[in-house]
């Protein structure tokens, strides 16, 4: 391990890449401590630490929208444009097409992706301004007319900063620059969240925090397991006789990931669960009394540590199944491995072939989704047998830092054993 870290920094274009990436991510935390101007940056803090579903959100955009930052919205908007293009290339045969075309129609995508960002951005970024103008804490004050457009303005300007960024920083083969910096806001994060331990740490917590150690270690043990663990379903290619050449007849396998979706359908859920939290502060102002009151049930419902859980739980698993049944094709699998004279033995090639697949993928998906759902509420868990408050950065965060964590080092690796290969 120590060998491969100091060899990557004798060769020099990879430590040139290297050090740019870090450059631009220290770019992005400056950024995120550029506040945007009328906000009462304290007011807005003790918003977001006293509402669990809004204080996953500021951990997941580094602290940014805890300061209400130029980039307070972080890379959201992009995440749900990227979603919604997942769907729509299932969807319209069009796009689906256009995906087929290797790189170039990549680009493409990738264009349309970033045009809906700017839309998806000016609506999250009004619907927070009104948010907060509204929430009782009194956060957002003489924000109207032209500066209710600028502050929009500039929100949306430090969302699409930050997919420039990450698309500079993905051209450096280092990773995936979207997935660094929010793992880049998550590790920022870190700091904080010790150190409302550290305030809220007595001596009689101290068995409480030895069993939290060992907790945090078997969780990340048990990601780096389910991220890396898979099914591998042996394929077998019949021989063929061309002239007097024989091809084929060789053995491999099919590996299929026990969790397909990444940290996608926490991505998802998270989303769902702000929604309703988000419309009660909006009704709590509304001038009819039966409106308010339906605003302070959902704020109070959602306050329920239980129900929030059940609930967030329930539509990581879901998203989890859904989004896996959207990016993952058996027939397609089955009907490449029949042109390719490949085949699963005791099955027989086409359709039976795909329901076998299409059946194993659905058995290892349970541990994955149940996993996932986990991760999921390990902060409330916590926060109920173990008393610590300051467990924001939790499963979901982790989850996140493990799998960049794995995935650049992965690229590292290929990285070095190209070099390798091409005598460099």
């Amino acid at each position: 391990m120590w060998k491969k870290f100091f060899q990557v920094f004798k060769i020099k274009d990879l430590r040139k890449s290297i050090f740019s990436v870090i450059g631009m991510l220290v770019i992005f935390r400056i950024a995120a401590h550029i506040p945007v101007p009328g906000v009462d940056i304290e007011a807005l803090k003790e918003f977001f630490g006293s509402n669990q579903v809004f204080g996953l959100v500021n951990v997941l955009s580094g602290g940014a929208m805890s300061n209400f930052s130029i980039i307070a919205l972080s890379i959201g908007p992009y995440i749900t444009a990227s979603i919604i293009f997942q769907l729509l290339v299932m969807i319209i045969p069009k796009l689906e097409e256009l995906s087929k075309e290797g790189e170039a129609g990549q680009r493409k995508i990738n264009q349309y992706t970033r045009l809906l960002t700017v839309p998806l951005a000016v609506m999250q970024a009004y619907s927070m301004i009104i948010l907060l103008s509204r929430s009782q804490q009194g956060i957002i004050q003489n924000i109207a007319g032209w500066q209710t457009v600028i502050t929009v303005l500039i929100m949306t300007a430090g969302t699409m900063f930050l997919v420039w960024l990450g698309e500079l920083i993905s051209e450096k083969n280092i990773g995936n620059g979207i997935s660094l910096i929010i793992c880049a806001g998550i590790i920022a994060q870190l700091p904080t969240t010790l150190q409302q331990m550290v305030v809220t740490f007595t001596t009689s917590q101290i068995t409480n925090l030895i069993v939290f150690a060992i907790l945090g270690i078997i969780t990340i043990a048990g990601i780096v397991y389910i991220t890396e663990a898979q099914r591998n379903i042996p394929i077998s290619y019949a021989r063929r006789i061309r002239g007097r050449r024989m091809y084929g007849g060789t053995d491999t396998f099919l590996p299929l990931r026990v969790n397909q979706a990444g940290m996608i359908p926490i991505i998802f859920a998270i989303s769902l669960v702000l929604f309703p939290s988000l419309i009660g502060q909006l009704l709590t102002r509304a001038r009819l009394d039966w409106v308010s009151q339906i605003g302070y049930f959902l704020i109070e419902m959602f306050k329920n540590q239980w129900i929030y859980g059940l609930i967030y739980f329930s539509l990581v698993v879901a998203f989890t199944y859904f989004y896996t049944s959207v990016v993952f094709h058996p027939h397609q699998i089955a009907d490449n491995l029949k042109r390719q004279g490949g085949f699963v033995p005791g099955i027989r090639p086409g359709a039976t072939t795909a329901d076998y697949i299409g059946h194993v993928s659905t058995r290892i998906m349970l541990a994955g989704a149940l996993f996932l759902g986990v991760i999921a509420i390990l902060p409330l868990i916590t926060q109920q047998f173990l008393g610590f408050q300051g467990m924001l950065v939790g499963g979901a965060g982790i989850l996140i830092i493990v799998s960049v964590i794995l995935e650049t080092g992965k690229k590292l690796d290929s990285q070095l054993s190209m070099r390798e290969y091409e005598g460099l």
